[in-house]
Parts: structure tokens; sequence; C-alpha cells
């Protein structure tokens, strides 16, 4: 053998090599998977982990006692914007189930899909019964305009128990996309709370309070019976109900209380607060009389004396004895004429009715739609030592403050507002109050009694109370005609629905929550949109680039994959 040569290797050594690098490498990959079954992980590798689901949703998932099915209507074909919507809430789903295992289903149904139009019609009534709304999306591709009935909601079934999801929420102010993109924001939250309000356990007890002339059964009906379907609520006398049996309230429920409340029932509505308890207070600091309005034209708006700005004062928040006037508001009906022998009734923009649209990013808030109110207030905060306040909603950039006592005139609606006067911005009306309360009593004698009061219990505990400086909030409106009370937030004369509802739902649900879950609202997904004028400048270059590419780095790959066998096999050649 010359110095040129290559030694020969023996065919069966090389067999034998390549068939133990084979074996070795099927080995590791059992070995792999075997690892692989016995420690579960998944990787999110996106920027705000929108594919990660929070502690909180995996616990409920991993303990469901029985099979969950989530029916979601968004099968079909929909404009690439809420597309995206319906891809959402399938990938949600499919991380739900990776938690949920066999007990978590879910199917996809095209209410349209229908093949006549009276079985299509039919099935829309199914759906209208059962609550779900649909939505008339509207969409423009190619220059052409076309319209779709679209229902955004899923069911979530658990036994004999049914539950709606409304799938489209956010601010309806806000584009298209941003609403869109907080639906998806709120889908985690939306169906893992549905879950878990259908999970059997024990009912919680709130209590709202009466004996001060507050919103009666018909007037808080929506309110009281949306609780209802989650809490065990009734009503609540202070003067009436034992210590310890107000100790077994989760939260009270104050409802534009209109008599002041006397010192041993302010005395019981403290010990409750310090020992841990959840209070919600919809108060409203001004007394206005529409019917005195009404009947002379005008009438003045004086405080209330309710007996309760020192507590509040105490927990750190002042309400002030003024009215807020907006021009972002409501409207009242007035009579602007007659339309032949009957009054003609348009509506008028009223100041003293703000519609709140401004809200903070807490989980109470976050990816709220517009709220409704009337002859609110403004609120100042107090020092007071442990405790957080956060401010929860405010009013527009144009806002102005009247004090005591404010003029009321319905005639006022009639004249254009001076835009100049409206130079308030931004003003909190409300205000969630988180930590140790110290007692109002502290070092005090409890009323009616010579016993005195320590500076902190012993069984004291931090709590929770939320102020929102008007009792018209939480008041549904009833049809005059029926009688029959309409939904909370429902407004006739625009005949559109507020979110207030829905933050009283939030406002208990974060309350209440032991396990965390409300602190999935917080979930943010940035919303990265593309130049448009970019994309139709350079729309050729990138379409030749993706078809081009690929076809090139298949062929560079299979250029250099052929190189490399020539030369690894060239040694194997004798000559």
């Amino acid at each position: 053998m010359t110095d040129t040569e290559q030694p020969t290797i023996p065919t069966t050594s090389r067999k034998q090599r390549d068939l133990t690098r084979f074996g070795l490498l099927l080995l590791g990959l059992v070995v792999l998977n075997l690892v692989g079954s016995l420690f579960f992980f998944r990787l999110d590798l996106t920027e705000e982990k929108r594919y990660t689901m929070a502690p909180a949703t995996k616990q409920l998932l991993q303990n469901l006692p029985e099979p969950v099915t989530v029916t979601v209507y968004l099968a079909g074909d929909f404009p690439p914007a809420f597309r995206r919507l319906q891809q959402s809430v399938r990938e949600t789903l499919n991380e739900m189930q990776v938690y949920g295992g066999r007990n978590l289903h879910y199917v996809f149904v095209d209410p349209s899909a229908a093949s006549t139009e009276k079985e299509r019609n039919a099935f829309y009534e199914t759906l209208l019964k059962k609550g779900l709304r649909p939505t008339n999306l509207a969409a423009s591709e190619n220059g052409k305009r076309s319209e779709k009935i679209i229902f955004p909601w899923a069911t979530v079934a658990l036994g004999n128990q049914e539950k709606q999801v409304l799938l489209l929420r956010g601010n309806q102010a806000a584009p298209a996309e941003v609403r869109l993109n907080q639906s998806i924001e709120g889908l985690e939250y939306e169906l893992a709370s549905t879950i878990r309000k259908l999970v059997p356990g024990q009912r919680k007890l709130i209590g709202v309070v009466e004996g001060h002339n507050e919103l009666t059964n018909v007037q808080a009906y929506d309110l009281i019976n949306s609780l209802s379907q989650y809490y065990s609520v009734y009503r609540v006398n202070l003067s009436r109900t034992r210590p310890q049996d107000l100790a077994k309230l989760s939260a009270i429920i104050i409802a534009k209380p209109t008599e002041a409340y006397s010192e041993p029932e302010k005395f019981e509505l403290d010990q409750y607060v310090t020992r841990g308890g959840k209070a919600l207070f919809f108060v409203d600091p001004m007394r206005v009389s529409l019917d005195s309005t009404a009947r002379a034209g005008a009438s003045l708006a004086f405080p209330y004396e309710l007996n309760l700005d020192d507590l509040l004062f105490r927990y750190g928040v002042r309400l002030n004895g003024d009215l807020i006037l907006d021009l972002n508001s409501g409207v009242i009906p007035m009579v602007t004429g007659t339309l032949g022998d009957k009054p003609n009734v348009e509506p008028m923009q009223w100041q003293f009715y703000p519609l709140i649209n401004t809200f903070s990013q807490h989980p109470v808030t976050r990816n709220l739609d517009a709220v409704y109110t009337k002859f609110i207030s403004s609120i100042d905060t107090v020092k007071a030592a442990g405790i957080r306040k956060t401010p929860l909603m405010f009013t527009s950039r144009y806002a102005r403050v009247l004090p005591a006592p404010v003029p009321i005139n319905f005639n006022d609606a009639r004249l254009a507002p001076d835009p100049k006067v409206y130079k308030q911005r931004f003003l909190p009306v409300g205000y969630l109050l988180e930590g140790q309360f110290r007692s109002l009593y502290a070092n005090r004698a409890r009323p009616g009694t010579t016993q005195f009061q320590p500076a902190a219990a012993a069984d004291a505990r931090p709590g929770k109370v939320l102020v929102i400086s008007d009792g018209d909030f939480i008041r549904n409106e009833v049809d005059p005609k029926t009688g029959n009370p309409y939904r909370l937030g429902f407004d006739r004369m625009a005949n559109t629905e507020f979110a207030n509802r829905e933050l009283v739902l939030n406002a208990v649900d974060y309350m209440l929550d032991e396990t965390g879950l409300i602190a999935v609202r917080g979930k943010q997904i940035t919303l990265r949109p593309l130049d448009k004028i970019r994309i139709l400048a350079e729309r050729t270059k990138w379409q030749a680039l993706n078809l081009m590419l690929p076809l090139a780095l298949l062929g560079g790959f299979g250029l250099v994959r052929a190189w490399l066998r020539r030369r690894r096999y060239a040694s194997f050649r004798t000559e």
C-alpha cells in the first residue's frame, strides 16, 4: 500500500457502526418520551405569555368533578379580523383541555349552516330563547360590503346546568380591532369564571342592607337576580341582625339609602368591615327630587344627612356635597313642540347624567364598556394608614363641579352647553379601598353603652370596600306600562345597555375570589398592527420573496447535501 492509498474499511464494520448509531438514537427517543410522560411541561415563547394559563385556572380545570362541555357558536367563514377571535377561542380551549383532560370537551357550531332558511331561522329562535343575542357583522373585502348574522356566544354545560358566555366584549367606543383584542384578552377569565360558577360548592352569602329607604326589590331586581345565580342574596336589617349572623356574610351592599343610619347600626357596619368584611357602598351624597323639579319647573339639590360621612372618612374617602356635570352624558326626554295634536318628545343631552368611559387598568374595570350614572358627586381621598386606595372610574376630560345647593332645571337641557366652563378633567367617582381598616369607634364607648372599644379588635382582619358616589348606579329602570324591570344599565331613551351590572359583578368577584381567578382579567395582549400603506407599496416584493426564498433554500440544501455525500463516499472507492 502506497502513501496515497486509503485504507479500506470493511463493509461489516460500517454496517455495525450504523446499526449502533441507529440503536442509540432509537433508545434516546424512547428514553426522552418516557421522561416527557413523567414530567409535564409546556413552553410559551410569546412576550406577553398569551398561551399560559393562570395557576387559578389550572387548579380549577384539574379538579373538575365531572365532564364540562363548551359549545361555541363561532364556526363558519368570517372576515380576517373576526377570524382572529375565532382562532383565539379555539386556542384557549385547546390550552384549557390540556389541564382539564377528559373532563373538558368543546365543539364549534355554525348557526347559519342549516340547509334551508326555515331550519336556520328555527335554530336562531332556539338560541334567542337561551338569551344569546346575535350581532350583525359587517365587513368589506375587495371593495364589496357584506353582512352576516353571527352569535358571538358560547354555552358551558355541567350536568343539567348551563350558562352563557359572551365572547365579544370590550369597550364599544373603541376601534373594532381594539375591541376584538380586548375580547381576546378576556377569554380565559370569561370561560374559567363560568366553569367555576357551575362547579358545585358552598354558596357564599351576600346581604343587601335595608331599613333606610334603600332601593326596593323591583328597583334592584336585575342586580339581585344576577347575584343570586352565584350567591345567596337576602335582605339585612342592621338593627335586628345579630353580630354573629352578620359575620357569616361574605359581603354587604348599601343600595342608595335616603334615611340616616343610627349610631348602633353604624357601629355594626363598622365592626363588620374592620373584621375583614367586604362592603359595597352605592351612596348619593346629594338629594335630588325630580318630581319637585317636574312640578315646579326647577328645584335645589341639597346634601343628604345619612350619618355615614365620618365612617367613610375614617376608611379613606370623602363624598363631597356637589354634583358633576359632564359633556359626555346621557339623555332625558323633552317636549320640544307638538306633532299634530300630540306633544313631540325628543331625547336631549342632560349633563347631570355623565357617561363614564374612562377606567383604571384594575381587574374590576379592565376592558369595561361605558357605564351610566345619574347625579353623581366628586370623591376626595383622605389619609388612612394602611389603606390602598384605587380609583376605578373617572369622568371625561370635559366636566365641571357645582357645589351645594345645586339648581336643577329641565329647561337647561334645551341650552347648548358652554365648553369653556367644563375645565375639570378625569374626576374620580369610584374608589376601591383595601387593607386593615381602623374602627371609627376605636378607644371610644360602644354607642348606647359604656363598653369601651379597644384600639384594634383581636379578630381584626384586612377588608375591602367599594365606594361609588351614585346610588342609582345599581338601579334598573322599570317598564311604566307593564311594571317589569329592565336589565341593569339599560337606557330606554338611548336604547343602549351599559356595563353597570358587569362592573358590580366584577367587583363582587374580586372581593370574594379566594382563588385569584379574577386576576386573569389583567391579562394583556399587545396589538402589533401592520403598516397598511407599506403593505400596498411593498406587496409585490414580499410576495416574490415568500415564493422564491423557500425554493432557493430547498435547492441550496439539495446541492450542499449532494456535495457532502460525494465527499463522504469518495474515500470508499477502490482503484
